[in-house]
Order: C-alpha cells, then structure tokens, then sequence
C-alpha cells in the first residue's frame, strides 16, 4: 500500500515545522482539516483521524442557528470520543451572537478549539456582508475577533481564524486582516489564497500567503491548491508557514493525513492504496456513518463520496451507479465484493485536483453599498445569518 519516495535515516528525521501552539492546544502535527459543508462530519473526521495526526474541524455551524437551538445546527455538534479536541467553525457577523454562540460550544459541548469563517466565497453567504466579504469592513472585523475571544478567554479555548486575499483584486483584506488578527489576540490565521471573486478556480497565490507570514507574528496556515503531501512540502518552503489546511485535497483520500503526517516529521512516504484497499476505506466510512445516525441515512451520506474514492480507478459504469445509489450496508458489501481488489492505485490522478473548480465570478454579490468604504457595515445584523446552513 506504501510506495517509499525516500527513506532518509530513521534516526536522524528532521520535522518538517514544530508542533503547532494554539494557546492551550498543542497539535503534533501542524496540519488542519479544513471544515467542509455535508463533508467533515464526525465520522470523515475520524476516518482521517485514524489516518494521521493534526486537527480536524467541524462542519461550519452558523452562530445564530447555535444561539437560538436550531435542531438542525446542534444535530451537526457529534464528536466521537477520540477527538481529544473539540474543534468547531463559526460563521456569522454579528459580535454579540458570535460571541454567545461561542460561549454555548466551550461551556456545554466541551468545546476546545473555536475557527472565524471569514472565506466561504459562495453569493448567499457574501451578499450578506458574510464570509469572505466581511473583512472589508475592518471595525466589524476587529469588533467580532475581540469579542469572541472574549468569550472564550474564561475555557481557555483558543480563537483562530480562516480568510481569503480578499473579495477580488481590487478589495484585498488579508493583511489588514492580519494585523486586525493579531491585535484582538487571535491564536492563528490561515490563508486561503484565492479571492472570493476567484471561488475555486485558477491558481492559489502562495506569495499572499508569503507576505501575511512576513507581516504577523502570530501562527499563519496556508491553504490553497494542496492535493499531495509534496504540495504541503512545498507551500511551507515557498511561504515559511507554520502549518496547512487540507480541503478538496482529502476528498476521497483520507488516507492523506498519513502522507502528511509522515512529511512534517521528516519521512517522505506516498500512501498508493489498491483497489481494494480503498473498497475497506469505504466500507469504513460507511460503518462510522451508520454509527452516528441510522443506516439508510449512513448511505444517503456516503453516496455523494463514491466518485471521490473510485476517480480513476477502472470500476465500471454499471457497478460506479450501484455505488451511487447504495441503501444498505448488505448492498454496499455486495457492490464492493464485485471490485477487483489487486488493481493498483491510478498514479495518473495524482496531484489533480478534486471537489469544487468553476470559473471565476464575474462579480461577487455583496450588500448594497458595501464595498463604498472599508467601514460602517450598514447591515441588519438580525437578520444577515438567516437562511445560511453552510458554505
């Protein structure tokens, strides 16, 4: 399963980067699973988790949802008993919601580890001045930060955050967001170097991510176009961050994690699953999904991470439908039994992207006014976060 790239001396390893310090948290391994909206549930979390060491985070969970007992919002805060920190990303832009929303997740789900969204790019999160959109508007920014740490100052929970370049080349935010950061006394930014007008399209710029590391003094995350432990090798080397973020790079890969844990320690191992060593991954993804609802929802769940798992491989038209229409774990036993389990991993899909591409927006929708000066928000903070589930 482990095609060795480099076996350097076992005992003369050199890490990589140091553990991660987020406060009170320390993370080994300085990589981040970045929140994913119907993707990084309690079981995904986990499957990565037994793969490697790092922080996993929650699915975003909007803070007026979490305030106000929305079933929907707190059936989303499953945690198994192996996340030894609790780690959740809020969304949301008003100070005091985010601020009671992050008092709820320390006091009454044990919550150790609280992420800002300040980067989802999708248009009805920013045309509510939320998302990628807010650090435009440097006073709301600084009051939300401030006020969310101190929230969870009295748990000892540290307060990170995660942002964009900006909303497009014309409104850059990250350095002001930066400085603004580390000001209100946040314990690490990442960067995700695209615009919000770029969505997922084109090429993360890693010399925005240089340039925020050169400007703070606070920890600072790169994310952005890492789909192999070498892509993480190499963003460190170009920018000196502290650590990454993993998104689309893990979808239908969690096995990842493991590539990048033995990278930031020194070893240069590559995971090349067969065939039918993904069908496992699967079929384990399946049992813990199963294991946090019921069995035909595990499935309803799973479906939509078929295409992820099996890109590439030579599975078949017939049997790719049977995986994508599964109902029971009996039926997804029988469709995987069908696999040859000798085929080899596909290298060709090694280093492509996967998960979201798209083109670039013409133009990305925010509040009327909104981009006339980088302060005064002129919103109705009531009512900006209803109907955001996700992004």
């Amino acid at each position: 399963m482990t095609t060795l790239l480099d076996d350097p001396a076992s005992s003369e390893l050199t890490p990589l980067r140091p553990p991660l310090r987020l406060g009170t948290v320390e993370v080994e391994v300085p990589v981040v699973l970045a929140p994913m909206a119907g993707v990084t549930n309690a079981a995904y979390r986990q499957l990565c988790r037994e793969q490697g060491a790092g922080l996993y985070v929650c699915e975003m969970i909007t803070s007026r949802g979490l305030v106000e007992r929305d079933e929907k919002s707190l059936a989303m805060l499953q945690f198994d008993p192996g996340e030894t920190v609790r780690s959740v990303q809020l969304y949301g832009v008003d100070p005091a919601t985010l601020a009671e929303a992050t008092r709820i997740l320390c006091d009454e789900f044990g919550v150790g580890h609280v992420d800002l969204n300040f980067g989802c790019p999708v248009p009805k999160v920013t045309r509510k001045g939320g998302g990628a959109a807010l650090p435009w508007k440097r006073d709301l920014l600084e009051a939300i930060l401030r006020a969310t740490v101190k929230a969870a100052e009295p748990y000892g929970v540290p307060v990170t955050c995660k942002t964009r370049k900006g909303i497009d080349d014309e409104h850059l935010t990250f350095l002001d967001a930066g400085r603004i950061a580390e000001d209100a006394g946040i314990a690490a930014i990442a960067l995700h170097g695209r615009t919000a007008r770029q969505a997922y399209s084109g090429t993360a710029d890693w010399d925005a991510i240089a340039e925020l590391k050169q400007s703070v003094s606070i920890p600072v995350l790169g994310n952005g176009d890492i789909w192999e432990a070498g892509d993480a090798i190499a963003m460190v080397e170009h920018t000196d961050v502290d650590g990454v973020v993993i998104g689309r790079g893990c979808l239908g890969r969690p096995w990842l994690f493991r590539d990048l844990a033995d990278a930031f320690t020194g070893r240069h191992t590559r995971m090349l699953p067969t065939l039918g060593e993904v069908a496992r991954t699967v079929r384990r993804h399946g049992e813990l999904l199963a294991g946090l609802s019921d069995e035909r929802h595990a499935m309803l769940d799973l479906r939509k991470h078929m295409a992820w798992y099996f890109k590439g491989f030579p599975v078949g038209g017939e049997l790719r439908r049977g995986l994508a229409m599964v109902s029971s774990l009996a039926e997804l036993d029988e469709l995987l039994g069908r696999l040859d389990p000798d085929v080899p991993y596909p290298e060709g899909e090694l280093g492509s992207p996967r998960g979201r591409q798209g083109s670039p927006r013409g133009k990305v929708v925010v509040p009327e006014g909104w981009l006339d000066s980088p302060y005064g928000c002129g919103l109705d903070l009531a009512d900006a976060e209803i109907g955001i589930s996700g992004g």
